[in-house]
């Protein structure tokens, strides 16, 4: 009777969607948001404005005698405190975080001081945001009371059409019916009115959304570009600086290991041989001895070679590519190897191929050294666009780990291959 041991990556169910009244919950908070973000940018839009274009036509003017450039530092310092109470809007309204940009501080000298704002760029990005945002805002005000007002307007008619002068019965008055050529009633003003409401309701959420996001746009293009660009390069910074490190590490790691390892073993190797030269003529009974240690040093010392190239990817996959790298591989198992590969024409990602093959490599190691199998065999190929290895081996059961023994770390780093790569892993044992 066999049994069965199978090791599968998980795969986390896919969120299941909204509910529908979750996305109307959703709707109407966006348009609280947004209709809050136009009527009060509005003002704040007003304020900067005025005072960025006083503040630079006044500094600009009074340059010539030095008290224009006190003016513009304080005009950049006013903008960078009103692009900030922008700023505070944008995550809400764009629904992400976004990055804050960071200010030069003020250092050294009094004068030195002074004259920060004028050499920060953001500065400057804040004062033109102020000036380029002002006819936007005016905008997102116009169309936002318009069809608020409408639609609230529209709808509610019917309960205050009796305080407004009725126009069937006044000559002097018309309303919009008569204006279209339509006989005016009660009745029909209040339906035509709550027609016209309606309609303005349906598209309020739509008209606010839109108007608040091309605000919202051009505040994010002037107001966080450079930060988010600044935080990209910082970002790519310190991913090649740990990358270097991490090199730096393994370079150390490999020369000391080469250093307590193989090196001395040769070392030895070469004292040896060199006895045995001495030895052979005048004691052949000696001088096979120390060759036969001589042999046993050589072999501790390929050993030692083979255990430290493993972390080092051979020349045929970087030349030839996965495929062949793991051909080769599967001619060096001491266990007899079924390779399956199925794999498109381009290569893969050089990162990819490399766990692919670092991580089979040590899957036949375990093979050779633990399960005492007759067979192993395994495919790569890719499950619905995701890169996948599949392994299986024939084995006695008693070799086999009992199950929820954690898996060892190997030599890449990884204590599951598939913890370091975006590929699915998947081993099966068929004891005999």
């Amino acid at each position: 009777m066999s049994t069965g041991m199978t090791t599968e990556t998980l795969q986390l169910p896919a969120p299941a969607p909204p509910a529908p009244a979750e996305r109307r919950r959703g709707l109407l908070r966006q348009l609280g948001v947004d209709t809050g973000y136009a009527l009060a940018s509005f003002p704040l839009a007003i304020v900067a404005f005025v005072v960025v274009v006083t503040g630079i036509s006044v500094g600009a003017g009074l340059l010539v005698i030095w008290v224009g450039v006190a003016v513009l530092a304080l005009t950049l310092v006013a903008a960078r405190g009103l692009a900030t109470a922008q700023r505070a809007w944008l995550p809400a309204v764009l629904r992400r975080e976004l990055p804050r940009p960071g200010y030069r501080r003020a250092e050294g000298t009094a004068l030195r001081r002074l004259l920060t704002p004028l050499r920060d760029a953001q500065c400057w990005l804040d004062a033109l945001h102020a000036l380029v945002r002002f006819p936007f805002a005016i905008l997102a005000f116009v169309v936002t009371v318009t069809c608020w007002s409408i639609a609230l307007g529209g709808l509610t008619y019917g309960a205050w059409d009796w305080s407004l002068p009725d126009a069937s019965t006044d000559p002097d008055n018309e309303d919009l019916l008569e204006l279209l050529g339509q006989e005016s009633t009660a009745g029909r003003r209040i339906l035509f009115y709550a027609l016209v409401g309606l309609v303005f309701a349906l598209l309020l959420p739509f008209a606010v959304r839109g108007v608040a996001l091309l605000q919202a746009l051009v505040g994010r293009a002037l107001l966080t570009s450079r930060a988010a660009a600044q935080e990209q390069i910082d970002r790519a910074t310190q991913g090649r600086d740990a990358a270097v490190a991490a090199e730096a590490v393994a370079l150390r790691r490999l020369e000391r290991d080469i250093h307590d390892g193989p090196q001395q073993h040769l070392v030895r190797l070469g004292m040896d041989l060199a006895r045995a030269q001495r030895q052979l003529d005048r004691d052949p009974a000696a001088a096979r001895t120390t060759l036969s240690e001589a042999g046993v040093l050589a072999r501790e010392a390929l050993e030692d070679l083979r255990a430290l190239s493993r972390g080092i990817a051979p020349p045929v996959l970087a030349d030839r590519g996965l495929a062949a790298a793991l051909a080769a591989l599967a001619a060096r198992s001491p266990v007899p190897v079924e390779l399956a590969v199925d794999l498109p024409e381009e290569r893969l990602a050089p990162a990819v191929e490399n766990t692919a093959y670092f991580v089979v490599s040590e899957a036949l190691a375990n093979v050779a050294k633990h399960s005492g199998a007759d067979v192993c065999r395994v495919a790569v190929g890719r499950d619905g666009g995701v890169p996948e290895w599949w392994s299986r081996t024939t084995a006695p059961a008693a070799r086999w780990p009992p199950p929820g023994t954690a898996w060892p770390a190997s030599r890449t780093g990884c204590a599951r291959p598939t913890a370091c790569s975006p590929w699915t892993a998947r081993a099966a044992a068929r004891p005999g």
